[in-house]
């Protein structure tokens, strides 16, 4: 999709030169921009707290509480309709 800055070539002698320039590499292709990359400090952080947080909310649940839900988890995946 063309950004609303650029401008349109109207005249065909124009767009066939740029065309042309494009295919033999005079202008570079305007690639977009890689994603940057994720702070590698807030990734092991982030990855701390999680393994940290799933196994003290385990600790902290009676029997009955994780039977409980497993079950809602059992029956919410069973209930879903088979979009195959």
């Amino acid at each position: 999709m063309p950004d609303r800055s650029s401008k349109r070539r109207t005249d065909s002698d124009q767009l066939a030169k740029f065309v042309t320039d494009i295919a033999t590499h005079a202008i570079p292709r305007q690639v977009a921009e890689p994603p940057t990359a994720k702070n590698e400090a807030a990734v092991v952080l982030g990855r701390l707290g999680g393994k940290k947080g799933g196994a003290a909310r385990a600790a902290s649940l009676t029997a009955e509480e994780r039977s409980r839900i497993a079950s809602r988890a059992a029956t919410a995946r069973w209930s879903k309709k088979n979009d195959s």
